[in-house]
């Protein structure tokens, strides 16, 4: 870094270019490069020169030509300043100052990003991971990092250097490394975005999404309800041939996806939610919410799904306490909501 104490005259514009490039560049204005290349001075000649911690100091820094001197005064006489710029100073003080500044620099700029990815949150956003910290992971996504905790990652996905990932930008929280950017390929709100950008439908508002049930990277029941007469809600999530659950199920990695038609009817949801099971008698209790589902031993196996997942997610679907059975006690199975 140049001198800042003792500037020849035909290197004063370098301060203000370099100054003024720095900020293009980062995005970042030019009173915090100023005010944070003043506590560096402070603190250099602190470092060097054994201040007197009785006495206040002060740098006077010229935004034009960029040469700097120090005063001191006294807590109780701030009026009387005295000019202490040491010879050789400035050389020093530019040093430090240039760690400093580098480190400021860096934080503005990602405070810069903070800000520019908080108005994302809620959308997706294309990645490709970086490292692996740990059980986390640092993904990049384009101008800035972001971090998807363990919670977040699909249980049943395997994650490698380079790999990229559409991901669901869902928080930006404090960390104790700061404010981090956290995204999620865990959150059933991924489901909802990428069948957004997929299905016109549902991103114009004409289907809606009520309701999800998510075991990520496993098993995903999308209810889905129409907001236009004549619109299927279903047909529309499927699209012709399949080709837009398809591209929904390839970015989930093969995350299987039950599409369903919610209905305000709890029986007939529930009969829904129960797919691919077929034939199925409900006995319902609204006080406490529980379902009886008679099921023809047949279909059984279908309606609890593999590890009980299927009647596991369709509780998680509807809200109700599903309990299935085919009239024999010994194949009963029960499912509660979550």
């Amino acid at each position: 870094m140049t001198n800042l104490a003792n500037l020849p005259k035909s290197s004063r514009t370098e301060f203000t270019s370099a100054i003024n490039q720095i900020c293009a560049e980062r995005g970042i204005s030019p009173a915090a490069i100023l005010e944070t290349l003043k506590a560096a001075l402070v603190a250099a000649y602190r470092k060097d020169f054994g201040a007197n911690e009785e006495l206040e100091y002060e740098v006077i820094l010229d935004e034009i030509t960029g040469s700097a001197k120090i005063l001191e005064y006294h807590k109780d006489k701030p009026e009387a300043k005295k000019d202490v710029t040491p010879a050789g100073f400035g050389r020093i003080a530019a040093q430090t100052a240039k760690q400093v500044i580098l480190q400021k620099i860096r934080e503005a700029e990602k405070d810069a990003i903070i800000t520019e990815y908080q108005d994302k949150v809620g959308s997706l956003v294309s990645g490709m991971v970086l490292l692996f910290d740990t059980q986390a992971i640092i993904v990049d996504i384009g101008r800035g990092q972001a971090l998807m905790p363990q919670e977040e990652q699909g249980s049943a996905e395997h994650y490698h250097l380079n790999q990229r990932l559409t991901l669901y930008i869902k928080s930006i929280s404090e960390t104790p490394k700061g404010k981090q950017i956290i995204v999620s390929r865990a959150d059933p709100q991924l489901v909802i975005q990428l069948f957004k950008r997929e299905v016109p439908e549902v991103n114009s508002g004409a289907v809606e999404i009520k309701v999800i049930a998510r075991e990520a990277g496993s098993r995903t029941k999308v209810a889905a309800a129409s907001t236009q007469a004549g619109v299927d809600p279903v047909g529309s999530c499927v699209g012709q041939k399949g080709v837009r659950v398809q591209a929904v199920i390839n970015e989930l990695g093969g995350e299987k996806l039950d599409i369903i038609e919610y209905s305000e009817d709890i029986a007939k949801f529930i009969t829904a939610a129960l797919q691919p099971a077929e034939h199925l008698e409900i006995k319902l209790n609204e006080k406490k919410k529980e379902a009886k589902v008679t099921v023809p031993e047949d279909q059984l196996s279908l309606a609890i799904g593999r590890d009980g997942q299927n009647a596991r997610l369709a509780a998680k679907l509807t809200g109700w306490k599903i309990t299935l059975n085919d009239g024999k006690p010994k194949k009963t199975k029960t499912s509660k909501k979550e």
